[in-house]
């Protein structure tokens, strides 16, 4: 059950189809970045999935899911393909850059929802790219 939560969330992200991924986390998700403070609950994934969907846009590709035989833990691998849409403060000017960066997250279910997401990246590698 677990891997196809997985895969719903991530079908859901490719479409962009937040309201699905926000309907597949608890109410009291935690959601840890690769750089930055962890977020906590529902809400607080909202306002991350709707920044991203203003600042970059993304498509998740070759993606493999692993999963515990409990269903309690997963994991996903990834290539992102991305564009650079708008200026993240902090981070490089937006001008349209395309990248590619290779990904994963990690993932804690229980009761049929997501409780948290951790997701990583090479962060140098992403600001190379769009400062290329």
């Amino acid at each position: 059950m677990s891997r196809e939560i997985i895969q719903r969330y991530f079908d859901a992200f490719n479409a962009g189809d937040t309201e699905t991924m926000l309907a597949l986390v608890s109410d009291d998700v935690q959601h840890f970045v690769n750089q930055g403070d962890v977020r906590q609950g529902r809400a607080a994934f909202a306002e991350f999935c709707s920044h991203m969907g203003v600042s970059y846009r993304e498509e998740l590709r070759d993606m493999v899911i692993f999963a515990s035989d409990d269903g309690a833990r997963a994991a996903a691998e990834f290539v992102v393909h991305g564009e650079y849409l708008q200026t993240d403060p902090g981070l490089p000017e937006a001008k349209g850059q395309r990248y590619v960066l290779p990904a994963g997250s990690f993932f804690a279910l229980e009761g049929g929802k997501i409780t948290r997401i951790t997701t990583y990246y090479n962060l140098q590698d992403w600001i190379n790219q769009v400062s290329g």
